[in-house]
């Protein structure tokens, strides 16, 4: 029995059928004609795209070690749930994440030793120095955002992240095309050529950081980003001495998926940066597979604010070990529409000059 093939057309995705007066291949849709041999090759190619492949192996930290937890405690904050980890000499404190006070619930234990930790290298007056210049020419800000106890309140913590490391291939199909122009007394002319682009290569990801603590932002710790890994030190007790540490709650395993979006999204800008010289070019197919897939887990320096504002907390962030410094900033509605009134009064007189100028 003869095999019935059925092709797509790359450039509308229409069925193609046999055109016996070109003897080729011809979308009915789009008119296009394709030779039989070029058709194949190119249906085998979109048919041997296999599925992303990643697989991880995440077995990070070690077991800490007789008496080394001996100095420190778990404080708990009875309002967002959060637990921090310090040295026995701290007093009363406060979450560093919702502000409120946290009290003493025992005696550390157990969950993964850290395997790095990168020391802070900015204190607490440099982070109150950078709050004051991010506050800085900002009209609309509420006065409470400028006042000096608030600034006070800024807090050092060491933030859990997985930092994953793993070897990735990709393989994408593009669809693009050429478009030319031109014209005489007559007509204008659009010729539009379609192409099927494939790239293949590989990429070496290292340290992929993916915040390892509910309570802080994703986005607000990608925004601090990046750390300088090359100065990742072995953990040891010492480096907490003076700070807070958060205890991570979202595991390795639990942060896959978004180490995942990552790399993937890695994979495709270094990829896409190959395809040039095209007018149009969208993706059609992927597939993306990972080689020794790795995670470690790392302590790493963060200055953080929280405030509140009609009900509503702010957090901002400093990286302790870079100086980066970001934060959304609320606004004062009541000085809103107070400049907007004044500057309506001012352009509404200036809007009439102009009008009877024009009329």
């Amino acid at each position: 029995m003869a095999e019935l093939l059925e092709y797509e057309c790359p450039c509308c995705g229409g069925k193609i059928e046999f055109d016996s007066a070109s003897q080729a291949m011809k979308c009915p849709y789009c008119d296009t004609t394709f030779e039989m041999d070029a058709l194949k090759n190119y249906s085998d190619i979109m048919n041997e795209q296999t599925q992303d492949d990643m697989t991880w192996d995440v077995t990070p930290g070690g077991e800490w070690q007789e008496g080394e937890t001996a100095g420190m405690s778990v404080y708990s904050c009875n309002s967002c749930g959060g637990e921090i980890v310090a040295d026995q000499t701290t007093g009363a404190t406060s979450c560093p994440y919702c502000d409120s006070p946290v009290v003493l619930s025992g005696q550390f234990k157990g969950d993964l030793r850290p395997d790095y930790v990168i020391p802070f290298k900015f204190d607490k007056e440099a982070a109150k120095n950078s709050l004051r210049k991010h506050l800085e020419g900002k009209w609309l800000l509420p006065k409470a955002f400028k006042d000096e106890n608030h600034i006070d309140e800024i807090k050092c913590v060491y933030v859990p992240f997985w930092l994953f490391d793993a070897s990735a291939k990709g393989r994408i199909v593009y669809k693009a095309t050429r478009v030319r122009r031109w014209e005489d007394n007559n007509y204008r002319y659009k010729e539009t050529k379609f192409y099927s682009v494939i790239r293949a290569g590989g990429l070496r990801c290292k340290n992929v950081p993916v915040d390892g603590s509910s309570k802080m932002p994703d986005d607000l710790m990608e925004s601090i980003e990046p750390f300088n890994y090359s100065e990742l030190q072995p953990f040891n007790t010492a480096y907490l001495s003076g700070y807070l540490a958060d205890k991570y709650d979202v595991t390795a395993e639990d942060s896959i998926d978004r180490a995942n979006q990552r790399v993937k999204q890695s994979v495709r800008d270094e990829i896409a940066a190959t395809v040039k010289g095209y007018d149009t070019v969208s993706q059609q197919r992927e597939s993306i597979s990972l080689q020794n897939g790795t995670a470690k887990y790392v302590l790493c320096p963060v200055w953080i604010l929280n405030t509140t504002w009609n009900n509503e907390k702010f957090l901002f962030a400093m990286n302790g070990q870079t100086g980066k410094f970001v934060g959304n900033l609320p606004v004062d509605m009541g000085k809103f529409w107070r400049w907007l009134l004044i500057f309506s009064a001012i352009l509404g007189p200036i809007g009439g000059i102009i009008g009877a100028f024009l009329g």
